[in-house]
C-alpha cells in the first residue's frame, strides 16, 4: 500500500479504518466487466448501429474510434439529449453488460473485503458508471447483493450525471445520512478521483497495473494500492 503524501508520517491506513461507508465503483475495483467481452467491441458495435441508422455523421472520427462505449453514449447525449435515440442507444449498452456479466472475473480480494467490511459494520454502495441492473446481475451471481442492497446507484438516461459528476456519491451519502469525511471511494479511474474530490469523500485509488496507477496519481490521488489485498489485512486487523 503506497500513500504520496506531503506528510511522510500520514499513515496510509488511517483513511481505510476510519471508513464507515465505502462507496464502491464497479468496473475495476469489485470485477473486471469486459474481461471476456470486449468493451471496444461493444463501442464498435454501438457506432455501426448508429451508422446503420444513417447517423454516421452524427459522430466525429475521434468518437466513431472510440474504445469506450461511454465515450459514444455521451456524444449522442450530447447532440440529442433526452430523445428516443439516446434511449435505445443506452438500452443496447445496458444489454451487452449484462451479456458481459457471464463473463466478469472477479477483482482478486474484492469479495472477501466486501464480505468482511460488512461483517464489520461498514455500510457499502456501488456508485458507477454502468447500469445499475448490470451491478445488481453480478452481485446476485456472487451472492454479493445483501452487502449493498439497497445502494446501488449507476447510469441512468442523465448522462450528465455520470462520474466526473458527484451525484451518485451525494445521492448515496445523502441515503445513508453519512457525511463526506467517515466514507471512503474506492475506484480506479481518474473520473472517480474527480467525482470523489467534488463530493469532499477521501478516496482510495485500486490499479491492477503501473500505467493505471500512473494516471491515478497524476489526477491527484495520494492513496493507491495495486492489489487489494493490503486493504483487506488492514480491514481484518480491526476486527
Amino acid at each position: 500500500m503506497t500513500a504520496e503524501t506531503g506528510n511522510d508520517t500520514e499513515d496510509p491506513r488511517e483513511p481505510i479504518t476510519r471508513a464507515q461507508v465505502v462507496l464502491w465503483d464497479f468496473d475495476g475495483p469489485i470485477c473486471r466487466l469486459f474481461a471476456g467481452h470486449s468493451a471496444e467491441r461493444v463501442a464498435r458495435e454501438l457506432v455501426d448501429w448508429l451508422s446503420g441508422r444513417g447517423l454516421h455523421g452524427l459522430l466525429t472520427e475521434g468518437e466513431r474510434g472510440a474504445v469506450d462505449p461511454h465515450v459514444v453514449l455521451r456524444a449522442v447525449d450530447r447532440r440529442h439529449p433526452g430523445s428516443d435515440l439516446l434511449a435505445e442507444l443506452e438500452e443496447r449498452l445496458t444489454q451487452e453488460e449484462l451479456r458481459a456479466v457471464t463473463t466478469a472475473m472477479p477483482t482478486a480480494y474484492a469479495d472477501p473485503l466486501i464480505r468482511t467490511w460488512k461483517a464489520l459494520g461498514a455500510r457499502l454502495a456501488v456508485v458507477t458508471n454502468n447500469s445499475p441492473r448490470t451491478v445488481q446481475t453480478y452481485l446476485e451471481s456472487r451472492t454479493l447483493l445483501p452487502c449493498f442492497a439497497p445502494h446501488i446507484y449507476g447510469r441512468t438516461q442523465e448522462l450528465r450525471r455520470l462520474k466526473p459528476d458527484p451525484h451518485f456519491l451525494n445521492r448515496a451519502l445523502n441515503a445513508m445520512g453519512a457525511a463526506p469525511e467517515t466514507a471512503l471511494m474506492i475506484g480506479d479511474t481518474p473520473s472517480d478521483f474527480a467525482a470523489a474530490r467534488e463530493a469532499e469523500v477521501p478516496f482510495l485509488g485500486y490499479a491492477r497495473n503501473e500505467r493505471k496507477a500512473k494516471l491515478l496519481r497524476e489526477a491527484g490521488a495520494t492513496l493507491v494500492v495495486e492489489s487489494l489485498e493490503p486493504v483487506l489485512r488492514t480491514v481484518r486487523g480491526q476486527a
